[in-house]
């Protein structure tokens, strides 16, 4: 048996509406991770990566209600890493309030905390079992499978062009073993977002993968 997670990180509007559209089709769940707010103290991430429009809880409430997964990926998009950790620990606590506040039947202990830039420390990461259900952070893609007492998912993507290269070698490399989940990080379609894929490569890729045996 293989497991395959497509993770899509920051909300992009335009593409998260494509994303659900496509994978309704195969009458799949998107997996998207959102931001709980795109300012905080007048500190908002601007770059190239990040310069798209981007959701907000009534499109993620909608989505949810299509069967979607929504989780928080962040207060903002801040590298908790870089912060000392009482910081991070009022950041993601925050983050937690808001969905908890605006996501229709958000459980926070239920829920899978996802880094932004996959970027976390140790001491993070023994802190975050007592307030979520699980985390995801920077790793192997290649997953044990789901089992119970499971708290740490790692993941991996590229960027910041195209991925849809790298995304077939760890499918192939999944594949290659007898059981697995693969958990891989992307971001938007098209050209939203660090290290997209193509519209219509998701199709034919969920097209592909829906035909496996036993995945």
């Amino acid at each position: 048996m293989h497991i395959v997670s497509l993770s899509f990180d920051d909300g992009f509007e335009r593409s998260n509406l494509k994303i659900a559209e496509i994978y309704e089709r195969f009458g799949l769940s998107a997996c998207f991770n959102v931001l709980a707010l795109e300012e905080v103290d007048g500190e908002k991430v601007k770059d190239e990566y990040h310069n798209f429009p981007k959701g907000n809880f009534k499109l993620w409430n909608e989505l949810q209600a299509r069967g979607h997964e929504v989780m928080p990926h962040g207060l903002i998009h801040h590298n908790l890493a870089n912060m000392p950790f009482a910081d991070a620990q009022r950041s993601i606590s925050r983050c937690l309030e808001i969905f908890t506040q605006e996501l229709k039947g958000f459980d926070a202990p239920e829920a899978v905390f996802n880094f932004a830039y996959n970027a976390s420390t140790p001491e993070i990461e023994a802190w975050l079992p007592t307030v979520v259900r699980a985390f995801r952070t920077g790793g192997e893609a290649i997953n044990p499978m789901p089992h119970p007492g499971q708290v740490m998912l790692t993941t991996t993507g590229h960027g910041p062009e195209n991925c849809e290269w790298h995304l077939e070698e760890h499918l192939a490399r999944l594949l290659e073993h007898p059981s697995g989940w693969l958990i891989y990080n992307v971001h938007g379609l098209d050209d939203e977002g660090w290290g997209p894929i193509r519209a219509d490569y998701l199709n034919g890729l969920l097209a592909r993968l829906v035909k496996i045996e036993n995945l």
